[in-house]
């Protein structure tokens, strides 16, 4: 099995905070993240395909429609906009980047297959801070 990656960046704000709470619980679980103003991230998102060589290309996957796929469906939708208020596919979601690598995954994986006979999604890594980041595999 070779795995496959392509790391990508965006910019994005967003706010931790729930709805269903007050406006204190709030700040006492998610700190100055819940900031009513804001706050955004210089995210690196790495997304890995896994499987064997196409045999004509030598190819998991071509990199550069990988690339092009991850731009086009995730992050022309995500750089420079707020979580909470502008993507579409975030709408009614707590804005945490354990939501957000989950949505990214049901966006790319099923999409992999259409440019790809021999690979298959793996798992996608959802940095927030250069220390803390998300990985899913679709689990």
């Amino acid at each position: 099995m070779v795995y496959v990656s392509r790391k990508e960046h965006f910019n994005s704000a967003h706010k931790l905070y729930n709805p269903t709470w007050s406006k204190e619980k709030n700040v006492e679980i998610f700190g100055p993240c819940a900031n009513e103003n804001w706050h955004g991230h210089n995210f690196e998102l790495i997304v890995t395909v896994k499987g064997l060589p196409d045999p004509e290309t030598g190819f998991v996957i071509d990199l550069k429609k990988l690339s092009i796929l991850i731009r086009l469906e995730v992050i022309d939708k995500l750089d420079h906009k707020n979580l909470n208020l502008d993507v579409d596919f975030m709408n009614n979601k707590l804005a945490s980047c354990e939501t957000l690598v989950i949505e990214i995954w049901r966006i790319l994986a099923p999409k992999i297959t259409s440019i790809s006979k021999y690979g298959v999604m793996h798992s996608i890594r959802l940095y927030e801070t250069p220390r803390n980041y998300v990985e899913y595999f679709g689990e």
